[in-house]
């Protein structure tokens, strides 16, 4: 009896223990919460305090995700706002009184991350004076951000999001509309079975004047400490009912065709024939201790008119040709040709491209590009007299969270998120695509190695310390392999040759140095990407060295 009085009691000390830690982290978090709290009005003043609107221009926009891009509805012009590293804002806009760009909700992280604000403010940037005014109306969404919203007829319509602390986080599946003509927040209650909370999701308008909204992303505790994600790859349509004012339903749909394979992170985009495009994201592979992601840069078209996915596919540029008459004893001598040629298909290209930090860290961009044509064909020649040009095609690297807007019939891509090992890099660059010719991506800014931020300041997954004193010990032998790049013994650049054609000519010979510089105790990946940074630095120095000779 007196043994167990004793466990009882020691029991009751380390609940006690126990619910003085809970309450000190609570009144510490509360704490920091305050402090996020008095930072965001800080800013606030400082806002109210910029009366004077003034225009000037800039260099292309810091590297980001997650901001709004949109299309000005009456000037060539595309609106870029807000954005961060990790989570950012929702903005529509609306073609009235010289356009204007609505913004709700969103977020706010503390410098280091650790703490987040979620806004629940409404305002409008009027376009044609260029000025903010927020919109006060009560009854309206809680703070979140990863909602979706989308002007329809004379209303705003807003659908789930997440708000996140500290403590705990919360996804919504709730439908909020916002008058345009009354400015008052109403809550819609749709009748049938709705999609589950998420985030991040895809939504958009349809012509038979429904709201598609389909995939997202949402996560839930499964134990303590431990969050399982998921990927939703469902689709719905919110319908208003006849006759009903103010009256909805929720449908689930299973469109046919070929459907975005699961994935988060995506961007959404509507084009000049009411079809909704996807383009890129990620698809993660959680594990218990581990989070690995596979990036995209595909696109995808919903045809809301024929309930129907597929694929989008680049046809390639085309260059003209001027036709010439051939003879019989020619063209039996082609089709010969072309009948040897057809068994001897290329494979796709992978291409590796190096990025490099001011810190120096190397960063690996791999694409997979097209193969250029096939062996012993000539180029498919449509009915002009166009052929398809060969050679790689320029494309936007697989990311998510990048900015889409459409304007002309044309794909502008911005910006957006990809990994590389345990480091996240934010882009900054600027693609463009005909949607009406659908031939090859044009860049427009190019990404900036020097405005790469790493969010954390790891050394490399795959080299373990003793790799690392292997390196120091090695100071000397990288020194001398910038000699070496210099050296003329190196595998010569042909004149005119591409790099996606001189990397997989040369690569062993990069390879068998790199070995040489890392050690025998490194890592074959760490090998690889040495052999491969070597090779890209080695080339580009020959096509700078033969362009001065040339001048």
């Amino acid at each position: 009896m007196g043994k167990k009085g004793k466990k009882e009691k020691k029991g009751r000390g380390a609940e006690k223990t126990a619910a003085k830690m809970e309450k000190k982290l609570s009144k510490r978090s509360r704490k920091e919460e305050e402090d996020l709290e008095a930072l965001i009005a800080h800013f606030q003043t400082l806002d109210a305090k910029k009366t004077q609107v003034t225009e000037t221009l800039c260099s292309p926009p810091s590297p980001r995700l997650n901001a709004s891009l949109s299309a000005h509805p009456e000037k060539d012009e595309l609106i870029l706002f807000g954005g961060e590293y990790f989570n950012g804002q929702k903005a529509v806009v609306v073609p009235q009184g010289g356009g204007q760009l609505w913004i709700f909700g969103g977020e706010f992280a503390s410098p280091d991350g650790e703490q987040f604000y979620h806004y629940k403010d409404l305002w409008v940037l009027h376009l044609a004076t260029k000025t903010w005014e927020q919109i006060r109306s009560t009854g309206g969404p809680s703070g979140r951000s990863g909602h979706r919203m989308v002007a329809w007829k004379r209303q705003l319509v807003l659908f789930g999001g997440f708000h996140e602390s500290t403590r705990d986080y919360i996804y919504y599946c709730d439908v909020y509309t916002f008058s345009l003509d009354t400015f008052l927040w109403s809550k819609l209650s749709p009748s049938g079975p709705g999609p589950a909370p998420r985030s991040g999701c895809l939504m958009a308008v349809t012509p038979q004047g429904s709201i598609a909204i389909y995939g997202g992303y949402s996560k839930q505790r499964v134990k303590k400490d431990v969050d399982k994600g998921t990927q939703h790859s469902d689709m719905f349509l919110l319908k208003p009912e006849e006759g009903g004012e103010g009256k909805w339903t929720w449908t689930r749909i299973n469109p046919s065709g070929v459907r975005p394979t699961t994935r988060s992170g995506f961007s959404v985009a509507v084009i000049p024939n009411h079809q909704t495009l996807v383009f890129g994201g990620v698809c993660d592979e959680e594990e218990e201790e581990s989070l690995e992601g596979m990036f995209f840069n595909d696109l995808y078209f919903y045809d809301a008119t024929r309930n129907r996915w597929f694929a989008g596919q680049l046809k390639g540029p085309k260059l003209e040709k001027k036709r010439r008459r051939r003879g019989r004893a020619e063209e039996s001598e082609g089709a010969a040709d072309r009948d040897c040629g057809g068994a001897d298909v290329p494979e796709p290209l992978e291409v590796i491209t190096e990025v490099v930090s001011e810190d120096g860290t190397v960063v690996t961009i791999r694409q997979v590009l097209a193969p250029s044509g096939v062996v012993g064909q000539p180029p498919p020649e449509d009915e002009n007299g166009a052929v398809e040009a060969s050679g790689p095609s320029v494309e936007p690297c697989p990311r998510s969270n990048a900015m889409l807007a459409v304007k002309h019939g044309l794909l502008y891509v911005y910006g957006g998120m990809f990994e590389a090992g345990d480091r996240q890099v934010t882009l900054n660059d600027l693609y463009c695509l005909d949607l009406h010719k659908m031939e090859e991506w044009k860049t427009l800014v190019e990404m900036d190695p020097k405005m790469q931020e790493w969010l954390e300041e790891t050394d490399s997954e795959e080299d373990s310390s003793s790799d690392e004193g292997a390196e120091g010990a090695d100071e000397d032998q990288e020194e001398d392999s910038g000699e070496e790049e210099a050296d003329p013994q190196h595998p010569e650049v042909v004149p005119g040759e591409q790099y996606a054609d001189y990397l997989p000519r040369t690569e062993q010979y990069w390879l068998k140095l790199a070995w040489n510089h890392v050690g025998p105790e490194a890592k074959e990946k760490r090998a690889l990407k040495v052999a491969q940074a070597m090779a890209k630095t080695f080339f580009d120095e020959s096509i700078q060295d033969a362009a001065q000779d040339q001048r």
